[in-house]
């Protein structure tokens, strides 16, 4: 008979582990895949692979020579996850030396500089996509047009002629019309709201910019939605605050002012909102870890989203607004801490 071992707790084992969870959404994120491939082609397979390589090879770089750590992490699928995602977050059309700067400031920046994989405070790819928005505005903001499979243009000519105004762009014009005509003239060139589900970004002026990768099609994102849902891999709280509080605050704008603020569900399905909420506000790591820290987080990063997109600079928000409350989720996380069992307050 064999000796029975005491252990210490816990004695009850989940199977979550780091290699499920981060797997787990990259395959969540094969439907958006696929989208791109379909709407975008050759220059969608040249962005996400050239991504998903560099951070990858920058993470083990980085982890091999400079923190002098041997032991091999690129396997734990979050190195090729944050390249997933920074490629999601960028044009089809974006030239390879500003993917690769872009997954630098990723992983070197954004994950390795405090010291890996759990520590970080502020979502890699983010950080990569935001640096490259504030360092090549022009570029990161030419939104190709849908529809050119086989082409990859990096000439400025190539660019100008397959380019278009996104969603995004022609609500933040109808916002600053200074006339109720000339907004409405914008609101009207919007897709229906079943194009912008089903990623037909076309009106009938023509095909219109389609954005990045990621945000072409809403119905690719809530299918990895689902699925991570059904995986238990996220909860809902986070995406289900984020896009209630821009669906609530953006339709009572629409009631006040029709005819210069769209309607909520067109709001909600343009940009990169769908992706930022599923994909990138989830993040583990760099949200919070209770049921209502994520609902108070995901308020916040709605209307932060909200007050970007239309009174900000850029038409698209959401980025600017994961990473401002990613530096609040330790405040969060403090507020909303659950009182030990047995504590008794203390005497004012």
């Amino acid at each position: 008979m064999g000796k029975l071992i005491v252990s210490l707790s816990p004695h009850a084992h989940g199977t979550d582990t780091v290699e499920r969870n981060m797997y787990g959404v990259i395959i969540a994120l094969i439907p958006a895949l696929l989208a791109s491939f379909w709407f975008f082609g050759i220059g969608s397979a040249i962005v996400c692979l050239t991504s998903v390589l560099a951070c990858v090879l920058f993470e083990w770089t980085i982890n091999r020579f400079i923190l002098g750590n041997k032991q091999n992490t690129i396997l734990d699928g979050s190195a090729a996850l944050t390249g997933i995602l920074l490629g999601m977050n960028l044009p089809s059309n974006l030239p390879i030396w500003i993917i690769l700067i872009g997954a630098l400031f990723a992983i070197g920046v954004g994950k390795m500089t405090f010291g890996g994989l759990g520590q970080n405070i502020f979502n890699p790819a983010l950080v990569g996509r935001c640096v490259l928005l504030v360092a090549f505005p022009a570029q990161m903001t030419s939104w190709p047009k849908a529809g050119n499979w086989l082409t990859y243009p990096v000439s400025s000519e190539a660019v100008d002629g397959m380019t278009g105004a996104t969603p995004l762009s022609l609500m933040k014009q109808a916002i600053g019309a200074k006339t109720p005509e000339a907004a409405q003239d914008a609101l009207s060139q919007l897709p229906s709201s079943l194009d912008m589900l089903l990623g037909n970004h076309t009106n009938a002026a023509g095909a219109l910019g389609a954005g990045s990768l990621g945000e072409v099609c809403a119905l690719a994102l809530l299918l990895g939605l689902a699925f991570m849902l059904w995986r238990k891999i996220i909860t809902w709280h986070t995406p289900v605050s984020i896009i209630g509080t821009v669906f609530i605050v953006s339709g009572l704008m629409h009631l006040v002012d029709p005819v210069h603020y769209a309607s909520p569900v067109q709001v909600i399905l343009a940009g990169g909102l769908m992706l930022g909420a599923i994909f990138m506000a989830t993040d583990y790591v760099t949200s919070p870890m209770t049921h209502k820290g994520q609902l108070i987080y995901g308020v916040c990063i709605g209307l932060l989203t909200i007050v970007i997109r239309n009174w900000g600079a850029y038409p698209e928000g959401m980025s600017f607004a994961i990473l401002i409350m990613n530096a609040f989720t330790p405040l969060i996380n403090n507020y909303v801490k659950p009182k030990r069992f047995g504590e008794v307050p203390a005497k004012q």
